[in-house]
């Protein structure tokens, strides 16, 4: 048999672009394989331009603290592509994997498909095969035009915060962003739609009537969150729910869990299973620290904290941004980031809210990207244009161990990138990344 590595490479030669965005390839193979769609336990489908992962890691937490088996489906993978698909509660195996990819091959008979169209059939397989109580099933570009948006009427929809991002495929504003990923709403289908910029909402608004969801829950119309004396609250028309903290760094969690809070109501979990999975949610390489491997050693030796995030747009920038300035108002270190990103990234756009913050900026390029990297040299350019002091690295080790150099001991931030995160977490786990094509 062939290695997961090897078969993931052979699925990527079947279609010439790495997106192409279109459900027809994937509803024929999905036919061929009778239907797997239909027999998937309730679905709770989310979108999002940030903080959609967070949303699902939220969601799965909440079922599973109220005795749910729970299937979850999300991408990129950071290391592995097994982390993609968990099935009932546990990462697929190399062995299943394989065999769903094998029996998606046969089906298709070699017409053209991308890479992410027959992976999630194989998922789709997977899923309908597992016995579980529900799937979380993360879009993985846009909505309207998304592999996952084959289903027919999903538990609850979920839009989180929309940004620029990936214009090429979804459109050159925000109202045209938010309008493909209001296309995951379906009739007589509950929908949230998470805090939002006003043309964005608007949008949202419009695609929901539009496909007939109801009911619609809204940020600050149907439900509010905040935060008081170190609790979360919870709030709709007739209900208050007292909450801890979000179990994942950074204040814009707090949005991401109001979002989660308000589809565990439409999904009717009870309030201790909610206030359990808040806690105990995790989600690895989304602002989480770094304790652990070569590069926490390196730090280690010099005192410094070493942090990692994947996000990748000015949006997620604003929000590290913010979380890193709350770090150090509550313990102060000079803060430097090592970062690298995609080539079609607006390095520049995710730098910008950093300046006045960063003591310097270690530019790399990583290895694994989907579409490459964008050179060092690039991203120094972007960093310098937004105001920051810039340098060049040639690895991850390198640039901690340069970075770690800064006096006091730093704060680290690597980021730019979920492929650099990967790259990370690859070198804390002992790994090889698993390159693929989507």
């Amino acid at each position: 048999m062939d290695d997961l590595q090897a078969v993931l490479a052979r699925l990527a030669r079947l279609h010439p672009k790495m997106i192409d965005l279109s459900l027809g390839r994937l509803a024929r193979l999905l036919d061929a394989l009778g239907r797997p769609q239909d027999r998937l336990p309730p679905v709770a489908h989310v979108a999002g331009t940030n903080g959609k992962g967070s949303v699902c890691a939220f969601l799965k937490a909440m079922c599973e603290a109220a005795g749910e088996r729970v299937h979850v489906y999300t991408s990129p993978h950071l290391v592995r592509f097994n982390e993609r698909i968990v099935l009932a509660g546990r990462q697929v195996s190399d062995a299943a994997l394989i065999k769903a990819f094998e029996r998606c091959e046969a089906a298709n008979n070699g017409q053209p498909v991308t890479f992410f169209e027959i992976t999630t059939a194989a998922a789709f397989l997977l899923f309908a095969e597992t016995p579980a109580d529900r799937l979380v099933l993360e879009v993985g570009l846009g909505g309207r035009f998304d592999a996952t948006n084959v289903i027919g009427k999903p538990a609850v929809s979920v839009v989180t915060p929309v940004s620029l991002d990936h214009q090429e495929f979804l459109g050159p504003d925000i109202t045209a962003i938010a309008g493909e990923k209001a296309g995951i709403f379906k009739p007589g289908a509950a929908a949230v739609i998470g805090r939002q910029e006003e043309e964005a909402e608007r949008a949202l608004l419009a695609g929901a009537m539009r496909a007939g969801a109801a009911p619609v829950k809204l940020w600050d119309r149907d439900y509010h969150v905040r935060v008081e004396h170190d609790r979360l609250v919870y709030e709709e028309e007739a209900l208050v729910w007292d909450m801890p903290l979000p179990g994942l760094a950074g204040a814009h969690q707090v949005e991401n869990a109001g979002a989660a809070l308000a589809a565990a109501r439409l999904l009717g979990l009870p309030e201790p299973a909610a206030r359990a999975g808040l806690r105990e949610a995790r989600w690895p390489g989304r602002l989480h620290r770094l304790t652990t491997g070569p590069l926490a050693d390196i730090a280690a030796q010099a005192g410094a904290e070493l942090w990692l995030d994947g996000g990748h747009n000015p949006a997620a920038g604003a929000a590290l941004a913010r979380a890193m300035a709350d770090l150090e108002a509550q313990r102060p270190r000079p803060l430097v980031l090592v970062c690298g990103f995609s080539p079609n990234k607006d390095a520049r756009g995710f730098l910008a809210p950093f300046a006045g913050l960063v003591r310097r900026v270690i530019a790399l390029a990583f290895e694994t990207g989907r579409d490459g990297s964008m050179s060092a040299e690039s991203a120094v350019l972007a960093a310098k244009l937004a105001g920051l002091n810039a340098q060049t690295a040639q690895s991850l080790a390198g640039a901690v161990e340069n970075a770690a150099q800064e006096t006091p001991a730093p704060r680290i931030l690597i980021c730019g990138s979920l492929y650099l995160a990967g790259e990370a977490l690859a070198l804390a786990e002992g790994l090889r990344p698993h390159k693929t094509a989507g």
